[in-house]
């Protein structure tokens, strides 16, 4: 892991580069052009309130901005590994270069998806200011939860983009477990709803987008700090998870080229 983390510092200029270009090129000949950041997670947001607030009511205070602080990160963990996956098998023109940094890749995806969360902040605190709700001084945990966040998306994706290029119907599993992960995570609901508490705790426990989620809804809609024990236990199961993964990736690195 440790060569990792040196290798991708010493292609951060690279990185930043391929970071900015791919933000330029999301939306890139499209009308709207780089609005799609803000109307993208905007569109759903509205889809999902309509559902919940009109057809499935819910009785739970400003639904659309709990919503919207919990779908934000969601959509960068799920984007990023729905894209991360084929990182590598998708850039035969990169890989086949001589000695082209393929950890550049998958980060690139994450750190991508990641800019376009922290560029959605401001709609979401101005959703939050139309509710009534105004940022506290517990925003100051925002940053730990978004660097552990971080580290569990970066493990998942390197895995996930190194088996992918031997393996390429990951990239579709992975796609439709999104899915099914998304509705087993609270982002439509508050974790309280599940009254049966080993239910609860299996959930916080087994799905760690859980913790993370209901970390940003405690800051942004609770106002009150994070619990510090899920956190802590995710920040210590995230970085081991990161070592096995720059394991994964270093022993497949070698035939990424052949591969694609």
């Amino acid at each position: 892991m440790i060569r990792l983390v040196r290798e991708l510092y010493q292609y951060r200029g690279l990185l930043l580069s391929l970071v900015q270009r791919e933000l330029k090129a999301r939306y890139r000949g499209s009308f709207l052009g780089f609005l799609w950041t803000f109307l993208n997670p905007t569109l759903h947001m509205m889809v999902y309130a309509l559902l919940f607030t009109v057809v499935m009511r819910q009785n739970i205070p400003s639904f659309p901005y709990f919503m919207f602080v919990g779908l934000l990160p969601w959509l960068w963990f799920s984007s990023s590994l729905g894209g991360g996956a084929s990182a590598i098998s998708d850039r035969r023109d990169l890989m086949t270069k001589v000695r082209f940094p393929a950890q550049v890749l998958p980060t690139t995806v994450v750190l991508t998806n990641l800019s376009n969360y922290l560029l959605s902040l401001p709609l979401m605190v101005g959703l939050g200011l139309f509710y009534g709700q105004t940022p506290t001084w517990h925003i100051l945990a925002f940053p730990v939860v978004v660097a552990i966040q971080l580290v569990f998306t970066l493990a998942l994706t390197y895995i996930l983009a190194a088996i992918n290029v031997t393996f390429r119907d990951l990239q579709h599993i992975v796609n439709n477990l999104l899915t099914m992960w998304f509705f087993m995570t609270p982002v439509l609901y508050p974790i309280s709803t599940i009254k049966d508490d080993p239910l609860r705790d299996v959930v916080m426990t087994l799905n760690p987008m859980s913790s993370l989620l209901v970390s940003y809804q405690a800051i942004f809609y609770e106002h009150r700090w994070p619990d510090p024990g899920p956190l802590a236990a995710l920040a210590v199961f995230s970085l081991v998870l990161m070592w096995g993964a720059s394991s994964i990736f270093e022993s497949r690195r070698e035939d990424f080229a052949e591969s694609i």
